[in-house]
């Protein structure tokens, strides 16, 4: 009787696990832009001295290699973190591209 018992709790254990997984763990593959989403902020000196845009920003963004990309004005507040994939257009009051830096 015991051994039953030991049986029928060891099914009921592997039973209710068995509900928490899945058939297939399959992770997403990583594309070529995410691979090589490093940034080089030298491509981007082309937008210095011109007037930030978004269609600017996005140009600045494919020709750099980075994945994310933002305009700074000077007062702007903004996290500290560096991230090798954004691109960072540093502007004036007037919204004039001044600097341009990976981070």
């Amino acid at each position: 009787m015991p051994c039953k018992l030991v049986s029928f709790a060891t099914l009921s254990a592997v039973l209710a696990l068995s509900g928490c997984s899945t058939a297939e763990s399959v992770s997403e593959p990583a594309t070529d832009e995410m691979a090589h989403a490093r940034c080089e902020s030298k491509a981007a000196d082309f937008v210095i001295g011109k007037k930030a845009t978004p269609e600017l920003l996005e140009q600045a963004r494919k020709r750099s290699g980075a994945h994310n990309a933002r305009v700074l004005r000077p007062d702007d507040v903004m996290t500290l973190e560096y991230r090798s994939d954004r691109l960072n257009l540093n502007t004036d009051d007037n919204l004039v591209i001044t600097r341009v830096n990976c981070g």
